[in-house]
């Protein structure tokens, strides 16, 4: 990593993994993972299927049992270093850890501003969150800006575009103020139109949250990632800049006959 994003993640939080494994009946799915993903630092995780890149993000948010350390780490005006491992899904994401699937998950009877209603919670009963909004509240209002559904506000989830129930899913942490943010896959299925807008806005909220991006897509990544982690058998193979993992041979080999091409020749 550079100097000037090392000095520029002096301050803010981390997500801390050591020595991460996942064993299922006796065959091991991720096999002692460390790896750091940090605040203003978008980075992907990438690799074959079965890799066990999305075991590992099961772990980190409380999904399967899991050996090592996973911390949140905040460094500022109020330090903080919360061991996750062990604890509870739910607990997990009041920490602030939020995570998204490939398929969105969103009320889609409900309008756009519900959703993001029950997501916040705020104290309010049931029977008054599915109250139909006459007005946006400032708060869900700043959020429907940055996922870029301020228009849409009123509309029924279910009416929107596959790329938008993404968005709507992403601003439903939000809304939660998650600060850690772990993504599977976001832009499967999008339209070029979309990816490029889904692009811009994990750039927009990775500049003052950790977001760690699991990715198929090779064009994706190379056009938005900082930085990126291989995994391979449930390893990490490389980590670094998109220069320095295209590089690495082993990256090369692991890829050769699926997507050799697109890692060697971006």
């Amino acid at each position: 990593m550079s100097e000037p994003n090392a000095a520029k993640n002096m301050h803010g939080e981390r997500l801390v993994i050591e020595g991460v494994s996942v064993v299922f009946d006796g065959f091991t799915a991720v096999d002692g993972v460390s790896m750091t993903a940090e605040q203003g630092d978008l980075r992907f995780l990438i690799g074959p299927n079965g890799a066990g890149k999305t075991t590992l993000v099961d772990a980190v948010t409380g999904l399967v049992p899991a050996t090592g350390s996973v911390r949140r780490r905040v460094s500022g005006a109020h330090d903080d270093d919360t061991e996750l491992l062990g604890r509870k899904v739910h607990t997990i994401a009041r920490l602030g850890v939020g995570r998204t699937f490939q398929t969105a998950s969103v009320f889609e009877q409900l309008t756009v501003v519900q959703n993001l209603d029950i997501a916040a919670g705020s104290g309010r009963s049931w029977r008054t969150l599915l109250r139909r909004r006459k007005a946006v509240p400032p708060r869900l209002d700043e959020v429907l800006v940055t996922i870029g559904l301020a228009h849409l506000w009123d509309r029924p989830a279910g009416t929107l575009a596959h790329g938008q129930k993404q968005w709507l899913e992403i601003g439903m942490l939000l809304v939660q103020d998650a600060s850690v943010l772990l993504l599977d896959e976001p832009v499967a299925g999008m339209s070029q139109e979309e990816r490029e807008a889904t692009g811009n806005l994990l750039r927009r909220i990775s500049a003052d949250r950790v977001v760690l991006v699991v990715e198929h897509d090779m064009d994706f990544m190379r056009a938005f990632a900082d930085s990126v982690t291989v995994l391979h058998a449930g390893r990490v193979l490389s980590e670094g800049s998109i220069a320095d993992v295209q590089a690495d041979p082993r990256v090369q080999e692991v890829y050769l006959g699926t997507a050799a091409g697109e890692v060697q020749h971006a």
